[in-house]
């Protein structure tokens, strides 16, 4: 009896696919120990090994390529550095997809209080955020997507990060977002705000949540300073897409004077 298998019987064995031990003898990591008289290829323990080694290298994270590569000519220094470096690539990974999960916690985590919280105003605490301009343009420029393609930069993680609309008292409109691990140019000081949480479905009826806002100020006797921030959540419209999510912003000044703080929203 033949010591050696077919390759159906080889790929029961290793639990992979025909289809896969065929790929890798095209791709020069993976041969027959020998083609039989009825054309049959036969695989022995050799190649079940070098397979073991193929599948264990691949799910290691090198790529073919650099496995035929290290099977013409490398060295065991050579299958440590590539080893060392599939880790550093692995960990870059689990880090990526460790912030990716923060990101997708943080949604759900503002889903739930976008629709838990009854009162759409609020008096909140606010750190001190760093933001970097992306452009400029005037308040009753409707954006459009040949308005963001003039722009001649990509869009800043459009989807993930919110959108900082500063509206300047000359007419100016300053869109930003969060500076990440980089200089910024403009400055939201630390402190109390109040917040104002909506959804439209046209920008056309912002005006109307603007002139809420300013009301609801008055009403309570609120010195607003500097300039209104409004902060588009896109990734909110996740859960009503025909919707988007805003929150409206204004520094409050329980002293009654923004004297030293205006400046710091340049």
């Amino acid at each position: 009896m033949k010591k050696e298998i077919t390759i159906g019987e080889f790929a029961k064995l290793m639990n992979v696919s025909v289809h896969q031990i065929r790929y890798f003898e095209e791709k020069g990591v993976l041969f027959p120990a020998y083609i039989d008289d009825n054309q049959y290829r036969m695989y022995g323990i050799d190649e079940i090994y070098r397979l073991a080694h193929i599948l264990l290298l691949r799910k290691a994270g090198l790529s073919v390529q650099a496995i035929r590569d290290w099977s013409d000519e490398g060295t065991p220094d050579d299958m440590k550095r590539m080893l060392t470096q599939s880790v550093s690539t692995l960990e870059a990974e689990i880090e990526r997809l460790r912030a990716l999960s923060g990101f997708i916690e943080k949604i759900l985590d503002e889903n739930e209080l976008f629709t838990r919280n009854n009162t759409s105003f609020q008096l909140i605490k606010r750190d001190r955020l760093v933001l970097s301009s992306w452009f400029e343009t005037h308040v009753d420029t409707e954006l459009d997507a040949r308005l963001l393609a003039r722009q001649g930069c990509e869009l800043p993680d459009l989807f993930e990060a919110d959108i900082h609309y500063i509206y300047e008292g000359d007419q100016r409109l300053l869109l930003c977002t969060e500076a990440h691990d980089r200089e910024g140019d403009v400055i939201l000081p630390a402190g109390e705000y109040l917040a104002y949480q909506f959804t439209i479905s046209s920008e056309g009826e912002l005006e109307q949540h603007f002139n809420t806002f300013q009301s609801i100020a008055d009403e309570r006797h609120l010195h607003l300073t500097g300039t209104r921030i409004l902060v588009e959540k896109s990734y909110l419209s996740l859960f009503t897409q025909e919707s988007l999510h805003y929150e409206l912003l204004a520094h409050v000044d329980r002293e009654g004077s923004g004297h030293g703080r205006r400046k710091e929203i340049r």
